[in-house]
């Protein structure tokens, strides 16, 4: 069966930019329908090649069965790819709404409406718990105990849509599990990484920088959810994807603060020295910055969460991606890292 429409959830967002892109590239190029609860930006970077005049927009509630419903008729899709959820940092509730509720809803309305393929973007950290993650596969369990509400309701979600695979209505799902996502249109990591360099903090280091870490450029992570999509699609090469996991990374762990260096040095800056900050110190200080930022009434700097997410060891094994999905990473950590900071400084002149 071929690719002829696509419904992208939270297409109108940060990797939603880019399935568009992705799903844009493919020949012959599908039908590209976007479901968000806002729409697709005013202005489109330059590394965004598609022309948003040519894709259909539908505002809606990802909770609203009429709203799922309706989005799904008009585009006449057959493949559905989720990746809408909240950011780092939300409340609990918003998790819950969209990712666990949401979903639940998107896969009732997939279902009554005959939707053959769901891609949903799931995420690496559903299997960390603050404790190391060395070369995981998909073997590894999902932990009783999560390490925050977000990688919970995420882990949940993708419970529902595995579970919800079934050949006899064929209907074919299968969850992606990225690591670490940066790009354009990423307003968390690498905007992070340049502002502590504005408030020259770049000398500080949180940990030993031992611990090896995963990256993701969000091109890639595209590239993945179409490669399931097509496979999904194939008669014969559906049975080895549907229903499964699979783990997205860029193939090439790092120690912790490479990438950031690797952002500082594209910005042209380098220390000469680093005033390190080892765990257990560093956790206490965690503390007294949340207890000091509650009596200012700031956001906390430093939080005992952030920092067992700095120092941890999180890298990945992807060969089931590689050998099943036929993914490989196109775009390499220092080129994603340079795309990245040309589009944030377009963003600035604009």
């Amino acid at each position: 069966m071929s690719l002829d429409s696509v419904l992208l959830i939270g297409g109108a967002g940060f990797l939603g930019l880019h399935l568009i892109q992705q799903f844009w590239e493919e020949s012959p190029r599908p039908d590209i329908h976007v479901f968000d609860i806002r729409p697709l930006p005013d202005k489109i970077s330059k590394y965004f090649t598609f022309d948003p005049s040519k894709i259909t927009c539908h505002i809606g509630d990802l909770t609203s069965e009429d709203d799922i419903k309706k989005a799904i008729k008009s585009s006449q899709c057959k493949v559905i790819v989720h990746s809408a959820s909240p950011m780092h940092g939300m409340a609990q509730e918003i998790y819950e709404k969209v990712n666990v509720h949401g979903t639940a809803n998107l896969i009732k309305c997939a279902k009554d409406m005959g939707i053959q393929v769901l891609v949903y973007t799931s995420s690496a950290g559903v299997i960390f718990n603050g404790q190391p993650v060395h070369n995981a596969d998909e073997s590894w369990p999902i932990p009783e105990v999560p390490m925050d509400g977000y990688n919970e309701t995420k882990a949940i979600a993708e419970e529902m849509v595995l579970r919800a695979n079934s050949f006899e209505d064929k209907f074919y799902t299968v969850a992606l599990r990225p690591a670490g996502i940066f790009g354009p249109g990423d307003r968390q990591l690498v905007p992070g990484l340049r502002t502590v360099l504005k408030n020259g903090q770049t000398k500080f280091q949180v940990g030993d920088n031992n611990n090896l870490f995963d990256w993701t450029y969000a091109g890639n992570v595209a590239d993945s959810h179409v490669l399931a999509a097509k496979k999904l699609l194939d008669p014969v090469e559906f049975k080895n994807v549907a229903g499964e996991k699979f783990f997205i990374t860029n193939d090439t762990p790092s120690y912790f603060w490479t990438l950031a260096r690797t952002v500082w040095k594209a910005d042209g800056h380098i220390d000469n020295y680093n005033i390190v900050l080892n765990r257990p110190l560093a956790i206490v200080a965690g503390y007294l910055s949340v207890f000091f930022s509650k009596l200012a009434g700031k956001e906390p700097g430093l939080t005992p969460f952030r920092v067992k997410i700095v120092c941890a060891y999180r890298y990945h094994n992807i060969t089931k991606a590689k050998t099943i999905l036929g993914y490989k990473p196109k775009v390499d950590l220092e080129q994603g890292i340079r795309y990245t900071l040309d589009w944030m400084n377009e963003t600035d002149e604009k």
